[in-house]
């Protein structure tokens, strides 16, 4: 249904700005800025269908430009308008982590990795390199491996938390299977990385694991 059918106050942009953004739902949302929808298919359940397809807002945060022309129906001008507001909200993220102490918005940093490393289909080890004050200095990807082992080196670790002047470091990867619970292997190195960097006086403050629809914290585990 095209939502100038729908009465004036159930309309996404009146609704927003009668009540604000918080009132609206996740597909009233997409719904304002795809603006139209394709033949056979309305704006809200093509809003609908592209969240359901991709994980909700998390995972379409996650989305490159070549995953959302996927898409049917969602044109070159579509694309680059969601890509962008999608990279402001990366870019608000990062300014976030950089701004103040990481570990005091957890959540945040479990967003932040979601965004990053929630949606590949390969698995990957990434360090978020934080100054004395934990605030982020580079988030970084420094292996890569198969869907189901990944080759660390602790020595590259220590080169760039020493290049960059780091004082503390947050660990990160996913696993593509979508399962984010820690494996003894996972636990091992964690412990390996720690005595290493601890050599060079950076502190490993986290470890999280990537899933699906989870991201997993050591130290709220207490495995840390």
């Amino acid at each position: 249904m095209p939502l100038t059918h729908l009465p004036p106050d159930a309309r996404p942009r009146e609704k927003l700005l009668a009540r604000g953004p918080q009132a609206l739902a996740d597909a009233e949302l997409l719904a304002l800025l795809l603006r139209t929808g394709i033949a056979g298919t309305g704006v809200l359940q093509l809003a609908q269908q592209m969240l359901d397809r991709f994980g909700g807002w998390a995972g379409l945060l996650a989305a490159s430009v070549q995953d959302l022309g996927t898409v049917k129906g969602l044109g070159p001008a579509k694309r680059a308008e969601i890509a962008a507001v999608l990279e402001i909200a990366r870019r608000s993220l990062n300014q976030r982590l950089a701004e103040k102490p990481a570990m005091n918005d957890v959540e945040s940093v479990k967003t932040f990795l979601r965004l990053h490393l929630g949606s590949l289909g390969h698995e990957v080890f990434a360090v978020l390199f934080l100054d004395a004050q934990l605030k982020l200095i580079a988030m970084e990807t420094l292996f890569q491996g198969s869907l189901s082992h990944t080759t660390v080196h602790p020595r590259e670790v220590v080169k760039r938390a020493l290049a960059l002047g780091a004082g503390a470091a947050i660990l990160a990867h996913n696993h593509p299977s979508g399962v984010a619970e820690p494996s003894r292997a996972d636990e091992l190195l964690t412990k390996h990385l720690s005595q290493a960097l601890a050599l060079v006086e950076v502190r490993v403050v986290d470890h999280f694991i990537v899933g699906a629809g989870e991201v997993v914290s050591f130290a709220e585990r207490g495995l840390l």
